[in-house]
């Protein structure tokens, strides 16, 4: 044991000197990328006074992940928990947050499970199928995108065709009989954009229960996806944009963790739809832009158990059914360089419900509404292309709890000299109450929502040599009267306080064009304000190191490493789980110009962990494939 910590520090070590005394802050690609979700408007990331973070497709490419909460796992400040193999229930903290206290988008569609009991999104299912970038925005967000955003939101933007047609298919296969196949095409005119993609992935998968421990039935999984959009600009100064993304999904999982966990009968069908088209409007020369949009997102979700030899009183028969739309009207006014004004409007409403049968007993959720209903004002001011700031402010109405009111503050200050950055903010968050919180014979209507006060500063630095950047975020976050689940009534009550603080630290450099190097390091602290202890499964400390390299103007390497440190698994702080190196190697070779072969390994040296406790993690896997495009 001693050995293996001293293995650990080591590398952290060296992940750090690489990283310098001060590392930077959210973002690691170069200045002058334009960023959305910081403030419902284009603008250059070096202005954003938020810590925000963004995943190009590029580097989803170059990495080769399957899947979103694999491409999220290097994000400083940000903790991906899988409970199992692919498909399993897998869980996203934002600085230490609770999972459901992040707002996930895509393409402006709010993919939060109103059926879920707190109102949080399960990325075990989504893909990257025609992801252009993924951005995320750390700290309460409440004021630009109301409920859910208490923790920080993460917006997933697809691709939008252009160009002459262009096609690809993939194939690949590998360890715990994997494969995947991949069909896609863009392309576009003046007047049509287009881009979809159409994806399968099998899987034999590993024992959710975890082999360690005595359990050999694998759990294999299915992944359909079709991700699509397509954009109309039938004038220079006007577009209409749609987008529709579908997964059927199966997972055979267990019964739990541990041992004699092993089920083999148990089985989870999944159906997600979401889809929503939206237009944009600019008058006045781009003073006034306007975006008008409708949101809509289905989800269906079974969980069915027979009984077996091993498990007699096994039966389990359950659905569970969530659906929100999402009417938004925004305005951006662009009335002064000095200026722009972001106002806009949203409603949406929630339903769900959910029926659960097992051996001799059931349960009905019957089918429950609510509606909430926005309106935000912020203003953005730009001195003298140096002081770059924002002040937002928002009223939500929710149809049961009543009003709560939102405001947020950030900061950007540029020494262009010395190339230099400052940057901080301050906001407030809140989440309703989920519907089955509210409605079910757990829950009270008299719920109040979670809030949130939230604060970060931070020092980015830029310095002539190797093209480096190095930087700092200190933040801290404090939440009260949370949800939580009484053990003496059996009800939902606000009871729960908590608050977080640490630090992010990150660094890119780039030696040579074709060799890119990036760090990055979170400290974090959190604390159960009515108990004293840890939160459960937030690492004190995280670190990631990501090397990439492109030679011969064909071929490309990528190196990755992720180190979580320990973690408490019950929320007594009894039962601590133990800290985990994962390395991954991918590569790839073109062949010719449009054929390219590719592969890659999966915690190349094999190392036993765990994410959840007594929950089973895929041992080495090695893939390879082949993609032609057209």
């Amino acid at each position: 044991m001693k050995r293996s910590r001293q293995k650990y520090a080591v590398v952290v070590g060296l992940i750090l000197a690489v990283s310098g005394s001060a590392m930077a802050e959210e973002k690691t690609a170069q200045l002058g990328e334009v960023v959305v979700t910081a403030t419902r408007d284009e603008v250059p990331i070096e202005q954003v006074g938020s810590s925000i973070t963004v995943i190009s497709a590029k580097e989803i490419e170059q990495q080769q992940k399957q899947t979103v909460a694999d491409a999220l796992r290097m994000v400083p400040g940000l903790d991906v928990v899988r409970s199992g193999g692919l498909g399993t229930n897998t869980s996203v903290f934002i600085r230490g947050a609770k999972s459901e206290h992040t707002l996930v988008l895509i393409d402006g569609i709010q993919m939060n499970d109103p059926s879920s009991a707190g109102g949080g999104y399960n990325f075990a299912n989504l893909t990257v199928d025609n992801i252009d970038r993924i951005e995320i925005l750390r700290g309460p967000q409440s004021t630009l995108y109301g409920s859910h955003a208490i923790g920080g939101v993460i917006n997933i933007i697809t691709k939008r065709g252009d160009g002459k047609l262009k096609a690809f298919l993939s194939a690949e296969g590998g360890s715990f009989y994997t494969a995947k196949e991949t069909a896609g095409l863009s392309g576009g005119t003046d007047l049509l954009q287009y881009s979809m993609s159409l994806s399968r992935l099998d899987s034999n998968g590993i024992s959710s229960a975890g082999a360690r421990y005595g359990n050999q039935e694998r759990d294999p999984y299915q992944n359909t996806t079709l991700a699509t959009r397509f954009g109309i600009t039938p004038t220079k100064n006007s577009e209409i944009d749609l987008s529709l993304r579908y997964t059927h999904s199966r997972t055979a999982f267990d019964d739990g963790g541990g041992s004699g966990k092993d089920d083999q009968n148990r089985l989870t069908r999944s159906d997600d739809l979401y889809f929503r088209t939206q237009g944009w409007l600019s008058l006045f020369n781009d003073i006034w832009e306007q975006k008008a949009g409708v949101s809509f997102a289905d989800i269906n979700m079974s969980d069915d158990d027979d009984n077996d030899p091993a498990h007699p009183n096994d039966l389990l028969r359950s659905s569970f059914h969530g659906q929100s739309v999402k009417l938004d009207w925004q305005h951006t006014l662009k009335l002064h360089k000095v200026t722009t004004i972001v106002l806009g409007a949203e409603t949406t409403e929630e339903n769900a419900k959910s029926d659960t049968a097992g051996f001799m007993w059931s349960s009905n959720f019957p089918e429950k509404y609510s509606r909430t209903t926005g309106v935000y004002l912020q203003d953005q001011l730009n001195l003298f292309d140096a002081w770059f700031s924002t002040f937002g402010v928002r009223v939500d109405d929710h149809s049961k709890f009543g009003t709560e009111a939102t405001y947020r503050f950030t900061t950007a200050y540029l020494i262009k000299q010395t190339d230099t950055r400052l940057k901080g903010s301050y906001g407030t968050g809140f989440k309703a109450p989920s519907l089955y919180q509210l409605y079910s014979s757990y829950g009270s209507q008299d719920l109040k929502p979670d809030k949130s006060i939230g604060w970060d500063l931070g020092l980015e630095q830029g310095l002539p040599f190797l093209k480096t950047r190095l930087g700092a975020t200190w933040f801290r976050n404090e939440y009260t009267q949370m949800i939580d689940f009484d053990m003496t009534t059996w009800k939902y009550t606000n009871v729960a306080k908590a608050h977080t603080h640490g630090l992010e630290l990150t660094a890119a450099l780039q030696p040579v064009d074709d060799l890119a190097l990036k760090a990055s390091y979170t400290y974090l602290e959190t604390r159960d304000d009515i108990s004293g202890k840890q939160l459960v499964r937030r690492p004190k400390n995280k670190a990631s190191f990501d090397v990439n390299y492109s030679f011969l103007k064909k071929a490309n390497v990528n190196l990755g490493l992720v180190y979580v440190g320990t973690r408490y698994a019950d929320t007594a702080n009894t039962q601590k789980m133990k800290d985990y190196l994962l390395v991954n190697l991918a590569g790839s070779y073109d062949l010719t110009k449009n054929l390219q072969l590719f592969g890659r390994v999966d915690n190349l040296f094999d190392r036993q962990y765990e994410e959840v406790a007594g929950y089973g993690t895929p041992g080495i896997g090695g893939y390879g494939g082949v993609k032609v495009s057209f």
